[in-house]
């Protein structure tokens, strides 16, 4: 079982015309409220980072509720995990012994990584962390429960009331654990109703204006339709504070410094300049105008 770490009718019509030729701020808003209610569906711990900057304006700028819900139990990650052993007192590039304590280790990295940004709840899955492919195929078919993880999914998503479904963008040439979590979060909220169902954004970190990274959909998986490129981005140069010497960097690396455990994800410091976020066509043509209305109140007011 997955742990959940917690008038009169002339003027009437008037301003309704009103309203659909212009309109405002609330109604461009649509399904998106002022203090979002939002499911992060990742497969690994650390791929949370990716959206840092976005979740941290989330919860900071807006009030709003991030929960988070991991599919993998991430006991692949050993490669990579030199100087963690010292940290941990583990030797944690021995697979045998990382399958044994990295599922526990790499949930207190996420936890931590999470109090930065301000996630609330936690759903583990725990689902093998096999190995990496980018074949999501087998990853459904045979090395998760999907059926499984789409219904526990489902559930929570029913009963949570979330506004807003963020997981990774689901490339040809991306590990087929990200491929296989976004599907997954995609065909749980195909199961509500649609005029009960979050809006489902794939989002990716790259370089500041990077345009070389393309999307419309994943071959064979209809669900992951994605029309028109991103329609969002969030930049996490923007800066703030005293002398306008601060940005949303730092944010993204207190997360990454959390996930100790694997090293080469440190080097990715500073680099990762930009969040692009891409509406499913799942969402319906609306969308578009409602995720652009809410990374306008993401920015740096």
């Amino acid at each position: 079982m997955p742990l959940c770490v917690r008038h009169t009718v002339s003027v009437l019509a008037i301003a309704q015309l009103a309203g659909s030729l212009f309109p405002t701020e609330a109604s461009a808003q649509g399904r998106i409220p002022d203090s979002p209610k939002t499911l992060v569906v990742i497969a690994h711990p650390d791929d949370d980072a990716a959206f840092s900057g976005v979740l941290y304006q989330l919860t900071h700028q807006l009030d709003g509720t991030v929960d988070l819900a991991l599919v993998t139990d991430g006991s692949g990650g050993y490669r990579y995990s030199t100087f963690a052993e010292e940290i941990y007192g583990v030797e944690l590039t021995n697979e045998e012994v990382a399958r044994q304590h990295l599922p526990a280790i790499r949930k207190r990295e996420l936890m931590a990584g999470g109090d930065i940004v301000g996630i609330s709840k936690y759903f583990f899955f725990d689902q093998l962390d096999n190995a990496f492919t980018t074949d999501v195929a087998p990853v459904l078919a045979d090395i998760w429960d999907a059926d499984w993880v789409r219904q526990r999914l489902a559930g929570i998503l029913r009963d949570g009331g979330y506004d807003l479904i963020i997981s990774a963008v689901p490339f040809t040439e991306t590990h087929g654990h990200h491929k296989g979590a976004t599907i997954l979060a995609l065909q749980a909220a195909e199961q509500l109703p649609a005029s009960g169902r979050p809006v489902v954004l794939g989002g990716f970190a790259c370089a500041l204006g990077d345009q070389a990274f393309e999307f419309s959909g994943l071959d064979g998986y209809p669900l992951t339709t994605a029309s028109g490129g991103p329609v969002a981005r969030f930049d996490r140069t923007q800066t703030l504070g005293f002398n306008d010497r601060l940005n949303f960097e730092i944010i993204g690396n207190w997360v990454i410094a959390e996930h100790k455990s694997q090293g080469v994800m440190q080097l990715r410091m500073s680099q990762l300049k930009e969040e692009c976020y891409w509406s499913f066509d799942l969402n319906g043509a609306s969308s578009t105008g409602e995720v652009q209305e809410l990374f306008r109140r993401l920015q740096v007011q």
